[in-house]
């Protein structure tokens, strides 16, 4: 019943919000200040996923005004926090109120409509843009809608997304997304390290000064020289190896195409690593790291972060 939605009949729906961290400290605020007069001022349940992961889900439940009146007061204080950030900075153009929703899968062919007709009709109705991802997040049946645009834009999409919701529930069971500890790719550019986290790349201060230590330290060693020579450490350092186990199923990913990620691994860290053939009966694969410590530091930090 649509009607409900308009009417004064309040449905209860609950809707999730992807945030990065800093995202997250600003709808917390100081001593958690901020949150508490959202969640006064709207009446709606907001609860923030708990973990030490660049991405947190912030939950939003409640009947459908306390919702928006939520809604509202986010996308305001990310439109303070973007005019705040300009203040002293030179770009002159204002980069839009950004929200990602997680959506299950089930929902988003009603979102998008028939031939993209809902979708194009939000977006020219409300002047937002509206995005909705092609794949599912990792390990779940969710996938991320983007909504950009001012306050008040966002405001309106989230209305029309909302009716959407309620006049198609989610077919089937939904495997909500869980944000995963910091253990995403790594890349490294221009001098620095960032972590992928969906389309993003989050700049990584503690990487960034691990890979300065690497690349002040070249490991890359000429062919047929086994240990590499580290300019500025003795070449006396001892080298110990120290063994992981591995389940099978993660292996390749360590491996990587023709032994492209292993290689990369190696040549980053400078320690050599060993990979012990399948045993049978086994679920794990022996690795051996053998190098210095700081070598071996690296590798295994990079063996995790794959």
């Amino acid at each position: 019943d649509t009607k409900a939605t308009e009417g004064g009949l309040n449905v209860t729906l609950t809707i999730r919000l992807l945030m990065h961290g800093k995202e997250v400290g600003s709808i917390i605020g100081k001593k958690g200040e901020t949150v508490k007069k959202m969640r006064e001022e709207s009446g709606a349940r907001i609860n923030i996923s708990e973990g030490s992961c660049p991405e947190r889900i912030v939950t939003i439940t409640g009947p459908t005004d306390a919702i928006f009146k939520a809604f509202s007061m986010i996308a305001l204080k990310f439109e303070e926090d973007i005019n705040a950030s300009m203040t002293n900075s030179t770009v002159t153009s204002k980069p839009p109120v950004t929200l990602r929703l997680v959506v299950p899968a089930s929902q988003c062919g009603s979102l998008i409509g028939k031939g993209g007709s809902k979708i194009k009709e939000i977006r020219e109705s409300t002047g937002a843009q509206v995005q909705v991802a092609g794949d599912m997040l990792p390990n779940s049946t969710e996938r991320a809608v983007t909504i950009s645009g001012t306050p008040d834009a966002i405001i309106q999409c989230v209305k029309q997304i909302c009716v959407v919701m309620l006049e198609s529930p989610p077919k089937g069971a939904t495997i909500p997304y869980r944000p995963k500890p910091a253990s995403a790719p790594i890349i490294f550019a221009g001098g620095q390290a960032f972590t992928i986290q969906g389309q993003y790349a989050i700049p990584h201060p503690d990487l960034t000064k691990l890979h300065q230590l690497a690349m002040q330290h070249p490991p890359f060693t000429p062919l047929g020289q086994t240990t590499p020579g580290f300019p500025g450490l003795d070449a006396t350092t001892p080298t110990s190896s120290h063994e992981l186990t591995i389940p099978n199923d993660l292996i390749g990913c360590i491996i990587g195409r023709q032994g492209s990620k292993i290689n990369e691994i190696r040549q980053m860290s400078g320690a050599q690593i060993k990979i012990a053939n399948a045993t049978e009966g086994s679920a794990e694969r022996q690795v051996t790291i053998t190098g210095s410590p700081a070598n071996i530091s690296l590798a295994q930090y990079l063996i995790n972060a794959r």
